[in-house]
């Protein structure tokens, strides 16, 4: 099965509970009593987070955490990238490199624009589409043939 860590998926319950009330500051304590996580959890989130420069944090009275450009500005491929690293079907797919498999592979190509694909894909779900109580309405169809490798960037 193909899914995301726990973290990630708590990454965005957090950044999107900040995204419905972006003009306050948020403290971690408050984070994780609104969306029932364990403090530390939330904690260790909203640093890789910050980290990761989707949040600024300031500390102080009136300290806390905020988004670090608006949720329109902020893409799923983001979050995930922020916790899990590049989104990315395989190896060969993460980044040019050499592998020991490429002249016998075959499949290299193919997987390449399969996580392209999947990277367009996330990158078009912005943290305000996340955020919103409406159903996402996404492509039915995902233009895979029409994908170039040239277009990939590291």
């Amino acid at each position: 099965m193909l899914k995301l860590s726990r973290l990630t998926d708590y990454a965005a319950v957090v950044m999107a509970q900040i995204a419905r009330h972006p003009q306050a500051s948020h403290a971690a304590a408050d984070l994780a009593e609104a969306v029932q996580l364990p403090h530390p959890t939330v904690s260790k989130t909203l640093k890789m987070l910050v980290r990761a420069g989707l949040l600024a944090s300031q500390r102080g009275a009136q300290g806390g955490y905020r988004l670090a450009r608006p949720a329109s500005q902020i893409t799923a491929a983001d979050i995930i990238s922020a916790i899990e690293g590049p989104v990315a079907m395989t190896e060969c797919s993460q980044a040019q490199g050499e592998c020991e498999l490429a002249a016998t592979c075959g499949v290299a190509d193919n997987w390449q624009r399969v996580s392209l694909a999947i990277r367009t894909l996330l990158e078009s779900v912005t943290l305000a589409h996340l955020a919103a109580s409406s159903p996402l309405k996404l492509p039915v169809q995902l233009p895979i043939q029409s994908i170039s490798l040239s277009a990939v960037s590291a």
